[in-house]
């Protein structure tokens, strides 16, 4: 006997979709990282700065990963309402949160490459020019992080109001993990440069190139678990699955002849969960609409389809 959640399917559209404040951020974060991307490599290639030179570069990465967040927050809007999205679009914007961790991987690699050839060939560089590039290139990232904080904020405010204060976004989580990125590579290269023109360091400006790269690798692999975690509907490790389980446990304790023979929990918003739950029982009074009422408690399960098998 199949039950479906009385809500019927053709809302799929009222599952948690977007983040105004958020899409907002990106995209002034995206425009402002572009123009400083442009500052950045050239000045680098002027100044002969591999630090600086690996930070514009880095940078142009997160201009085209914050674009595709912004992209990925007006796609999911513009289709929130298309019925052939079964359970909406948020996945969009868990996809373009994973692209942009792939994009970071691939910048750490580039970042290693380029500072391994600067030690093996080291080439003279301009370091007052190069600070004075990096400092302002570090300010802007703190600016652009302030931005993107702000819109967390919001966000966050408003998952709480809701009852869902550990929900977050994965989308605007990837964008700031670029903008923390870019702040980090320009503090290397501050530090790099500076030890350059005091002591005449020239070999820390290509390894801190490779330190850095180490550290956008370990927070891109990170955002990688998380994303393909809800991606691949790998979430059966989550609370809520226990949760459910321990409900219906508790709800027919008093029948000998019901037990659970599959559940399935699976994430189709930021703070919504589809379910279905097969239970085996001969009871008469175990019907789905028993089983609804008793996860009707639940507010973050949107969709519930409950199965029960006669022996």
């Amino acid at each position: 006997m199949l039950s479906p959640n009385p809500t019927p399917c053709n809302h799929h559209h009222s599952f948690d979709t977007g983040n105004e404040a958020g899409e907002r951020g990106t995209r002034l974060v995206m425009i402002i990282t572009a123009v400083m991307m442009v500052v950045e490599i050239a000045a680098g290639w002027w100044f002969n700065s591999m630090a600086l030179l690996a930070d514009g570069w880095h940078m142009s990465s997160h201009a085209l990963a914050i674009g595709l967040s912004t992209f990925a927050y007006a796609a999911a809007r513009r289709y929130a309402h298309d019925h052939r999205f079964a359970f909406g679009t948020w996945k969009i914007e868990i996809l373009a949160g994973f692209a942009s961790a792939v994009f970071l991987m691939g910048i750490a690699g580039y970042m290693v490459i380029g500072s391994v050839e600067r030690i093996l060939a080291p080439t003279p560089i301009r370091f007052r020019e190069a600070i004075v590039v990096a400092v302002i290139g570090l300010a802007v990232n703190v600016v652009c992080a302030l931005i993107l904080h702000r819109a967390h904020q919001h966000q966050h405010a408003l998952d709480h109001a809701a009852g869902h204060p550990h929900h977050h976004d994965l989308n605007l989580r990837s964008a700031y993990l670029h903008v923390l990125t870019d702040a980090l590579t320009s503090v290397l290269a501050i530090v790099a440069l500076a030890g350059g023109m005091l002591f005449g360091w020239l070999w820390l400006d290509p390894v801190m190139g490779i330190v850095g790269a180490a550290l956008v690798a370990i927070w891109a692999w990170r955002l990688i678990g998380d994303t393909t975690a809800v991606l691949l509907d790998r979430e059966m490790d989550h609370p809520i699955v226990e949760e459910v389980r321990r409900a219906v446990g508790e709800q027919f304790s008093w029948s000998e002849s019901c037990e659970i023979a599959d559940l399935h929990v699976w994430r189709v918003g930021r703070r919504h969960y589809a379910c279905i739950i097969s239970l085996v029982s001969d009871d008469p009074a175990v019907t789905p609409e028993t089983v609804r009422d008793g996860l009707a408690r639940f507010s973050s399960l949107a969709h519930v389809t409950v199965e029960i098998n006669r022996p």
